[in-house]
């Protein structure tokens, strides 16, 4: 099978984390990457064509982009003949859109062209999506819009979800309109090696002997510094977590300043490191005793899959995060914290308190969604 798979990740890097576990678990077949968000510092499986259209970003509020007038529409027309051009050499049999139509309605000047051509050579069109989407302002038209998208140009929808924990039509009114064929793949989750030993992994993060080990991170860093900020305040607040190995992941697009500064605070700690990024961050959440983190799709689901403890702050620019981290503090599985909770002292102590908890159960959700996705994705190509 040949498959083209299309990614634009603009605030983060999840949905980019999550098409990349999708197209390793693709290997065997002719696989076609498109990116177009910024560069991440991740890498591409082996034996993947990759394409990386010109970066687009949006402005602060994710409304619009950030260019505009005559430099924008050359970017867009550039972009648009990048992707035609290499959809028009690899003749894939199944186009993988990654979140559009349900979003990314800005890139229509570039899909609908890519769609309708590939269609034209009888491929089929298939949208992924995450299990919550957004809120809108006028939630009516919005639906209308995708239900049409999703009746002109796609042949069926893979949500990488388990409706045991999040039914789509919770945040999708019209789930049960979709004119198309709906198949819930699972979470996807980057799960921990299979090789490596915690005690190993923590020897790499410089961990002595008998400390306690925390992780903070905020995912792709445009923001959660304040998180990261408050949970080193909280560890100088309490003499015991003065004393723990605390490991800082910022993001690759946290801003400088506040990469500075969160340095400068971990140097007020005897064992506080702070780096942008680590790849094999999974391995890290299981050799962890606490993480503690924004509550994104990526993190979360590491977390159920390493089985470790975490507290999350979910970024409350939208229902998102929020809505995912609550269903899952309800089963025990982590923990939720509230802006509030966020000063020093209260912060230590829910700190204090999840260390001296037992583990999360096993979570009984499906995160195998990267092999589900490439199960549907096979089965509706007939391989």
């Amino acid at each position: 099978m040949r498959i083209a798979v299309y990614c634009q990740h603009v605030l983060g890097m999840g949905h980019l984390f999550r098409t990349l576990a999708i197209v390793e678990a693709l290997a065997g077949h002719e696989r076609l990457l498109v990116l177009g968000g910024p560069p991440a510092p991740a890498g591409t499986p082996g034996g993947v064509a990759v394409v990386r259209l010109p970066q687009l970003a949006m402005d602060a509020d994710f409304t619009r982009f950030s260019l505009s007038g005559p430099a924008l529409e050359a970017v867009k027309a550039d972009r648009r003949q990048r992707l035609l051009d290499a959809l028009a050499a690899f003749r894939p049999e199944v186009f993988f859109v990654e979140l559009y139509p349900f979003g990314r309605k800005a890139f229509e000047c570039e899909l609908v062209p890519a769609i309708e051509a590939v269609r034209a050579r009888g491929c089929r069109v298939v949208s992924g999506v995450r299990d919550i989407l957004v809120e809108k302002k006028d939630q009516a038209a919005y639906e209308a819009r995708v239900l049409d998208r999703l009746r002109r140009f796609f042949d069926a929808v893979c949500v990488h979800a388990d409706p045991a924990l999040f039914p789509f039509g919770e945040t999708f009114a019209r789930a049960g309109e979709i004119p198309v064929p709906v198949r819930y793949t699972g979470y996807v989750a980057v799960a921990p090696g299979q090789t490596r030993e915690a005690a190993a992994v923590r020897r790499e993060l410089g961990v002595g002997p008998g400390r306690e080990l925390v992780v903070a991170s905020a995912g792709g860093g445009k923001v959660g510094s304040q998180l990261l900020a408050a949970t080193l305040d909280a560890c100088r607040a309490h003499p015991r977590l003065r004393e723990a190995a605390v490991r800082v992941f910022s993001g690759p697009y946290c801003p400088d300043a506040a990469y500075a500064a969160l340095t400068a605070a971990a140097a007020g700690l005897p064992d506080a490191r702070v780096s942008r990024f680590a790849p094999d961050f999974a391995d890290i959440l299981a050799a962890c005793d606490l993480s503690v983190s924004l509550a994104g799709y990526n993190t979360v689901m590491g977390l159920l899959a390493a089985g470790a403890r975490g507290l999350v702050a979910p970024f409350d620019q939208n229902r998102e995060q929020r809505l995912r981290a609550a269903r899952l503090a309800d089963h025990g599985l982590l923990g939720l914290l509230d802006p509030p909770e966020l000063a020093p002292d209260r912060l230590a102590g829910r700190l204090l308190a999840a260390l001296d908890a037992p583990k999360p159960p096993r979570a009984a959700v499906d995160l195998d969604g990267a092999r589900g996705t490439a199960v549907a994705l096979a089965a509706l190509a007939g391989a």
